[in-house]
């Protein structure tokens, strides 16, 4: 049979992150495919790609030097209605944040999209509030969101088929977009995550990943200071210096490491702790695929990656201080014993690349012309 003509358009290569991966897998479930993107980095585009076809953004971005994509957005729009993918595919897969659902328009074919999550910024107002740092940013987040959601509504109609990432995406793409979604796990590296059984747990618990408001690093300090436990937090970003002035002699900074220390500082903690609310959250899923337990706020992603009682334990999602007393009581409460590494595993290896590409190949299948 001969293979379909995919295009797969996402929205950025600024940085290498979970959706880039994401991007990487489904360029493997259809090799050759071509790849689009209104801004290209060359720093964020990491093998299995090799060439994506960028647009004149990219040389703005390139000419700012690179220090932000942001004041590129509104133009974002236009640029991937413009992308040149009108007759020469079969289907379009279209990686989503914000704005890439807007390549709909750019082609006749059928397009389906993988959605990390509808712009939260754009439809939820304390999402918002929480990333926009400053009145200035509150009023320039508030006329994006404005763009996003005018965006995203009038792209909805234009959709085959829409795959979220998780159960809480699948639901915020039927609340806010009024559309049904299939649910397919993203892929994660399980392979380069594994258990030790040499390794002794530590006493300690772990944060990883972006220092950013919305993944509430800051909850975990103050968690660890209420409970009188060691926190180590690995990991960067523009949340650093506002978390140093909460962390007390429990907390302990790593910053950005390499893989092989992420790996064994995984291997070692009692636990991972994820106190923010994630879209789906691939960190608790490397920690699982290493045998390690979670201690997450139960609601988003954690639902579908997080088992009680197996994998980890779901905290109550309320405000901060509900969130804060909570997650320092089961810091406390906290038995490694209760737990069995080897079903962690088993339950992490149920979310690997190959379970990723088979299901999201048969989902596209459905609908190539």
């Amino acid at each position: 049979m001969t293979q379909p003509r995919i295009a797969i358009v996402h929205e950025r290569f600024t940085e290498f992150g979970g959706s880039e991966a994401v991007v990487g897998a489904l360029a493997e479930t259809w090799p050759g495919t071509e790849v689009f993107a209104p801004i290209v980095d060359p720093a964020g585009v990491r093998a299995p790609l090799t060439t994506v076809h960028d647009t004149w953004l990219s040389r703005a971005y390139a000419v700012s030097g690179g220090r932000s994509h942001a004041p590129l957005l509104p133009f974002v729009p236009r640029a991937l209605r413009r992308l040149p993918l009108r007759d020469r595919y079969d289907a379009v897969v279209v990686s989503h944040h914000a704005f890439a659902t807007q390549a709909a328009f750019a082609t006749d074919a059928p397009v389906i999209a993988y959605v990390h999550s509808p712009a939260r910024w754009a439809w939820d107002k304390d999402f918002r509030a929480q990333e926009a740092g400053g009145r200035a940013g509150q009023l320039a987040l508030t006329a994006l969101g404005s763009l996003a959601r005018r965006s995203e509504l009038r792209a909805a109609p234009r959709l085959s088929h829409v795959i979220a990432n998780s159960r809480a995406v699948a639901d915020r793409v039927n609340d806010w977009w009024g559309l049904p979604a299939t649910v397919t796990y993203p892929p994660v590296q399980i392979d380069r995550f594994t258990p030790e059984p040499t390794i002794a747990r530590e006493d300690f618990f772990l944060f990883a990943g972006r220092l950013v408001p919305y993944k509430r690093p800051d909850l975990a300090i103050r968690a660890a200071q209420r409970a009188g436990c060691r926190l180590v937090i690995l990991g960067d970003g523009r949340f650093r210096a506002h978390l140093d002035t909460l962390a007390g002699p429990e907390t302990t900074f790593l910053g950005a490491t390499s893989h092989d220390v992420l790996l064994d500082t995984y291997r070692r903690c009692r636990a991972l702790l994820m106190p923010g609310v994630e879209d789906f959250g691939i960190v608790p899923v490397e920690a699982m695929a290493c045998g390690t337990p979670i201690l997450a706020v139960g609601h988003g992603g954690a639902l579908d990656t997080v088992v009680p009682g197996t994998t980890g334990e779901h905290i109550p999602h309320g405000a901060d201080a509900v969130v804060v007393d909570h997650l320092a009581k089961a810091m406390l409460d906290f038995d490694p014993a209760s737990y069995r590494p080897a079903a962690i595993r088993a339950h992490a290896e149920t979310f690997s690349p190959a379970a990723f590409r088979a299901d999201v190949a048969a989902t596209v299948a459905q609908f190539v012309r």
